[in-house]
């Protein structure tokens, strides 16, 4: 998935350049994507992802990647995530039986 947040599905938005004399041309808005490595507690190891900024301080806000995998829904997830997701509840739930 290039040019596309995994944890949040944003990617390429599409718009104008609008120049002084109000001509329109096309051009592109990229999110800020990173990858970065996130320390995952119920894992017990890091997790490299290529995340957006704005996703990554909703991971902090949240208190960790497990807890914002936990809370978030399937269907905006990458492949990658989701089996990120499972693992987390797995282990989370057999910490907690």
């Amino acid at each position: 998935m290039s040019r596309r947040c995994e944890l949040t599905g944003k990617g390429v938005q599409v718009g104008h350049h609008v120049s002084h004399a109000n001509n329109k041309t096309k051009r592109v808005f990229r999110p800020n994507l990173q990858d970065v490595s996130l320390a995952s507690d119920a894992l017990g190891q890091d997790v490299s992802l290529k995340i957006s900024m704005s996703a990554l301080r909703s991971v902090d806000r949240c208190g960790g990647i497990d807890a914002f995998l936990l809370k978030s829904k399937d269907d905006v997830l990458s492949a990658r995530a989701l089996r990120l997701k499972r693992q987390i509840a797995k282990k989370v739930a057999a910490a907690a039986a």
